[in-house]
């Protein structure tokens, strides 16, 4: 298995043309910007359905 993440895209500016940079980065000869696609973790799952959508409150809107 290898230990790079393959992007789709650029997370900057969404340009395809990405190229290997050192042993773990990616290239985007778009906007030349060099980046990382690394995994923090896991995140926990909701404890009851109900929870699994989210509020007005949490999405940004009016409570």
């Amino acid at each position: 298995m290898s230990s790079r993440a393959v992007p789709y895209h650029c997370p900057y500016c969404g340009e395809t043309d990405l190229w290997p940079h050192e042993p773990t980065g990616w290239e985007c000869r778009g906007c030349r910007r060099a980046f990382k696609v690394e995994l923090l973790g896991l995140t926990r799952r909701p404890s009851s359905a109900s929870s699994t959508h989210p509020t007005a409150n949490e999405e940004g809107g009016a409570s």
